[in-house]
């Protein structure tokens, strides 16, 4: 399903286009090198069908003795309909330690997606902390991402 996966991620993301800053957006979003590096580095998805047809995914990553949502994406024609939180649901129950998500800091929509799933904003000390303690992204990177922590453990 790695083509599957690549080409939903890469169909969802363009909503980020000209919300996040340009030297960030590239296209392909995520090219399928960087996915399969993903899935070696421990990224497991878990995706969401509809009549036989995969159209959305969600990954999570075992890091430490945290557990990090990873790629989390629903093609656009399915969004509105509760994929992405079931999909986020079934990842909480299967997390252990903490539970962290990284997030672009323009994306608002995702930002309040995983605030009305008990997530919450962590303040930008915490963040970089956390992001150096779990994340290998880059300085730009880390400039204007958010972190949420699940918060209702």
């Amino acid at each position: 399903d790695v083509p599957l996966i690549e080409a939903i991620i890469n169909e969802a993301a363009r909503a980020y286009e000209g919300i996040i800053p340009a030297d960030c957006w590239h296209e392909p979003y995520m090219p399928g090198a960087e996915l399969l590096t993903e899935i070696a580095a421990g990224v497991q998805f878990s995706g969401w069908e509809d009549s036989g047809t995969l159209i959305g995914v969600m990954g999570i990553q075992k890091v430490r003795d945290a557990t990090l949502i990873r790629h989390a994406y629903v093609l656009s024609a399915h969004q509105s309909r509760g994929i992405g939180g079931a999909l986020l649901g079934a990842l909480v129950r299967q997390s252990s330690g903490q539970l962290l998500v990284g997030t672009w800091a323009a994306a608002e929509w995702a930002i309040l997606f995983y605030q009305r799933h008990g997530f919450r904003l962590v303040p930008t000390e915490e963040k970089d902390r956390l992001i150096s303690a779990y994340w290998n992204i880059s300085q730009r990177q880390r400039e204007i991402s958010v972190v949420l922590m699940y918060a209702t453990r």
